[in-house]
């Protein structure tokens, strides 16, 4: 079907053709690239159900974890350009070690972010607007000390894994790399979902949630819950971070993360920000809503589908799709 240019100025198309010939393969890099956003907003949606707080340092949490797994895996010997000849339990061993590494980088960061720039805010009874704007600094503070020690030129991304295609549906190919994502993924929503609902730290965390004065009343550590909050945050945002490097090309940059926590912040909000499983379910709907927007309309016009769709559903559902809040989840 050819496309139809609804405004031949702005080259705006709507290629219902290449929607429906790419719909399978849209769905399978939708579903991969929506598991990377969902376990990045899961930490923006964590900080926000404690704090009220929008965390716009987290993208730089996420692009910290990312130049982890570069330099793992550059000081294992590897080097960009070329896909490596490693053996299965060798390659399995490089990829757990670059897992921690970028889990271990990150989270270390969200935790020195929140005692640094939050911690004194709070002792100070500081208003949210103020919190708000410390967060903005602090991920141009983040921004910059990468540039001073890296400068400005992206890192190129080592790829130790070859993708290679596992199986088909309908004619879309399923590469191990996109199942290792989604599998893996998915795994660490449901342990940090089964720690949060059935835990007794996750107790203290949905305790402070709801109620941050009452819960220290019964004995719950509020400052403990809060660092347990963005160290968890900073762990899922590393794993992503494996993840991205694994599938982007252009590999670790210093404004890297800033697109991408944009877009994961946007995937909590439109799950219901503070709501684990809507971080999830959020994240999954934009992966899929930007690779469909992308054959529908045009590859210029991917990111205007994801924000687009996000103004449509919060005009009907402002609390986003499932809006519940941390606090008033099943205790």
């Amino acid at each position: 079907m050819p496309a139809l240019y609804l405004a031949q100025e702005s080259d705006i198309k709507f290629d219902l053709g290449t929607l429906g010939e790419q719909f399978w393969n849209n769905t399978v890099e939708g579903l991969s690239q929506g598991s990377i956003y969902a376990l990045v907003a899961l930490g923006y949606t964590l900080v926000y159900g404690v704090l009220k707080l929008i965390n716009f340092a987290h993208s730089e949490v996420f692009i910290y974890g990312a130049y982890a797994t570069w330099f793992v895996f550059f000081g294992l010997g590897f080097r960009p350009g070329a896909t490596p000849d490693v053996p299965i339990f060798e390659l399995i061993a490089f990829l757990i070690l670059a897992l921690v590494a970028s889990m271990a980088i990150s989270g270390g960061t969200a935790v020195v972010l929140e005692r640094v720039a939050y911690r004194p805010l709070r002792k100070r009874n500081a208003p949210r607007l103020v919190f708000l704007i410390t967060a903005i600094g602090a991920s141009f503070v983040l921004q910059q000390l990468i540039f001073l020690w890296r400068g400005g030129n992206a890192e190129q991304a080592i790829r130790l894994l070859r993708p290679e295609t596992v199986f088909e549906i309908f004619g879309a190919s399923v590469t191990n790399i996109t199942i290792l994502i989604v599998v893996v993924s998915l795994l660490l929503y449901l342990v940090v979902d089964m720690f949060v609902n059935r835990s007794r730290l996750g107790r203290g965390i949905r305790a402070v949630a709801q109620d941050a004065d009452t819960a220290t009343l019964m004995g719950v550590n509020k400052e403990r819950v809060i660092m347990l909050t963005f160290l968890i945050g900073g762990l899922l945002a590393g794993a992503a971070a494996l993840f991205y490097m694994m599938k982007i090309p252009q590999g670790a940059w210093y404004q890297g993360g800033f697109l991408l926590g944009i877009k994961a912040f946007t995937a909590a909000v439109l799950g219901g920000i503070g709501n684990i499983r809507g971080a999830l379910l959020g994240g999954i709907v934009l992966g899929l809503a930007e690779n469909y927007g992308q054959s529908l309309f045009g590859g210029e016009w991917r990111d205007v589908v994801a924000f687009v769709l996000l103004v449509a559903i919060l005009m009907f559902r402002p609390t986003g799709i499932l809006g519940e809040s941390l606090g008033k989840a099943r205790v």
